[in-house]
C-alpha cells in the first residue's frame, strides 16, 4: 500500500525540481538535459508556427503541426505549474509565505511570459468563442528562450534599468508628433482636407515622417508645408537616435560590467593578487586579454620561452609534468605566473582538454603595472620570495620553476 509523501520528502522533491528547472545550465546532468530539451522545443514551436502559416504546408502537414502544438502545450503547461510550485525555493523568496512566493513568480516577467504561452490555448478548449486571434500568442514562446540566453537577459535588464530615460524619449516623441501634426494641419488642412483636414489625420503623416518611414501617401504641396516637413524629418532622426543610443550604451556597459566581474573574481582567487585592494585588481583587469583554445590545442609547450600567465575562465587544461602524473586544471585556476616575472622556459606542456576560454596576462604588462604601482610590485616580490622553492600543487602553477 502506497504511503503519503512526508513534508520533508515533499520539500526535497520541490528543491530538486527547482534545481533542475532554474539551475539547469550550471546544475547537474538532468538539469542540462531538461534545459536543452526546452530550448529545442521552443525553437521547434517557432518553426512550426511559421510553416503552419503557409496554406499548402498547412493542408498537407496539418496533423503533424497540431501534434507538435498539443505536445508543446502539455510540456509548457507542466513546466509552468512546476515552476509555480517550486517558486518557494527561490533564495529571495524563502522568507515569504508559499502563496506570496508563488505570486511573486506569477507576476514576474518570466512568469507572465510562461502563462501567456499556455493560457490562451486552454481558453480555446473551454470557451465557445472564436479565439483564433489568440494564435499570435504562440510567438510569445520565443521570449521564453530569454531565460536560457544571457545576452537577451542582459538586454531586458538594460531596458528595465533605462525605463525612465526611454519613457522620457517616448513622451518627447509623442509631443513632437502632436506639434508637427498641428503645424501641418494649419499649413495644409484647407488644401488637403481628406488627408490633413484634422489634427488626428495629420498625426498619421507626422508619425511616419518622424519614424523616417515616409510611405508617401501624404506629402506636403506648399512651401510652408515642405518647410515643416523638413524640420519634422530632422526631429525624427534625433528621436530615433536617442533611444538607440541609450540602449546601446547601457548594453555595452552591462557586457563590460559582467566581464569585469568575472575577471575580478578570477584575479582575486590567485594567491599572487589575493590581498590586492579594489583599485589594484582593477588595474590588473585592464591588462588582461582573452584567448580561446580548442580541444587538443597546445597552449604552452615544454622548452618554449615563457612570456605570459594564464587564467582559466571556462573549460579544462591538462598539464603534463616531466616524471609526474598529468595535472588537470579547471575554471578559476591558473598557471605560469612566476614565469611572467622570471622569463624562464616552460618545464611542462599544457593542452586544452575541452574548448577553453583563457585570460592572458603578458609579462611586459605585469612589469609595466609593477613599475606604475609600487604597492603591487612590493606585494608581488613578497609573494614570489615566500613561494619560490615550494612544491607544485594542482592549485598552483604547472612547473617548479613557475610556481606563483
Amino acid at each position: 500500500m502506497a504511503t503519503a509523501m512526508t513534508p520533508r520528502k515533499t520539500s526535497e522533491l520541490r528543491r530538486r525540481v527547482y534545481t533542475i528547472l532554474e539551475q539547469g545550465p550550471v546544475g547537474d546532468g538532468v538539469g542540462r538535459v531538461v534545459d536543452r530539451f526546452l530550448i529545442a522545443l521552443i525553437l521547434i514551436n517557432l518553426v512550426n508556427v511559421v510553416l503552419e502559416s503557409v496554406p499548402s504546408l498547412s493542408a498537407r502537414y496539418g496533423a503533424a503541426f497540431h501534434a507538435v502544438e498539443y505536445f508543446s502545450l502539455a510540456v509548457f503547461s507542466a513546466e509552468y505549474l512546476l515552476r509555480l510550485w517550486a517558486a518557494v525555493e527561490h533564495g529571495p523568496h524563502r522568507d515569504l509565505t508559499p502563496l506570496r512566493a508563488r505570486l511573486k513568480y506569477a507576476l514576474s516577467a518570466f512568469g507572465i511570459i510562461d502563462l501567456l504561452a499556455v493560457l490562451p490555448f486552454w481558453l480555446e478548449f473551454v470557451t465557445p468563442a472564436d479565439l483564433r486571434f489568440l494564435l499570435v500568442f504562440r510567438m510569445v514562446r520565443f521570449f521564453k528562450i530569454a531565460r536560457y540566453t544571457p545576452a537577451m537577459r542582459s538586454l531586458f535588464d538594460v531596458i528595465y534599468r533605462e525605463r525612465r530615460a526611454l519613457f522620457g524619449c517616448t513622451v518627447m516623441t509623442a509631443g513632437a508628433t502632436l506639434v508637427t501634426a498641428s503645424l501641418m494641419h494649419l499649413a495644409e488642412g484647407h488644401i488637403q482636407p481628406d488627408k490633413l483636414g484634422t489634427i488626428p489625420d495629420a498625426m498619421w503623416w507626422a508619425i511616419v515622417t518622424i519614424g523616417t518611414i515616409g510611405y508617401g501617401d501624404v506629402i506636403p504641396v506648399t512651401a510652408l508645408g515642405k518647410l515643416i516637413a523638413t524640420g519634422t524629418i530632422f526631429i525624427g532622426v534625433m528621436m530615433i537616435a536617442l533611444p538607440v543610443g541609450i540602449i546601446a550604451t547601457a548594453f555595452s556597459e552591462q557586457i563590460h560590467r559582467r566581464e569585469f566581474i568575472v575577471t575580478w573574481s578570477m584575479i582575486a582567487r590567485v594567491p599572487l593578487f589575493a590581498e590586492l585592494d579594489a583599485e589594484e585588481i582593477a588595474n590588473v583587469s585592464e591588462l588582461l586579454r582573452a584567448q580561446v583554445a580548442e580541444t587538443g590545442q597546445v597552449i604552452v609547450r615544454e622548452g618554449d620561452a615563457a612570456h605570459s600567465m594564464y587564467f582559466i575562465a571556462a573549460g579544462s587544461v591538462e598539464v603534463a609534468l616531466k616524471g609526474r602524473d598529468p595535472i588537470v586544471l579547471g575554471p578559476g585556476q591558473f598557471f605560469g605566473e612566476v614565469a611572467v616575472l622570471r622569463r624562464a622556459r616552460r618545464s611542462a606542456t599544457a593542452m586544452a582538454l575541452t574548448r577553453t576560454s583563457l585570460l592572458v596576462l603578458d609579462a611586459q604588462d605585469l612589469h609595466t603595472l609593477m613599475s606604475r604601482e609600487p604597492r603591487i610590485a612590493a606585494r608581488v616580490h613578497d609573494v614570489v620570495k615566500t613561494r619560490l622553492g615550494e612544491p607544485v600543487t594542482p592549485k598552483g602553477d604547472i612547473a617548479e620553476g613557475e610556481v606563483g
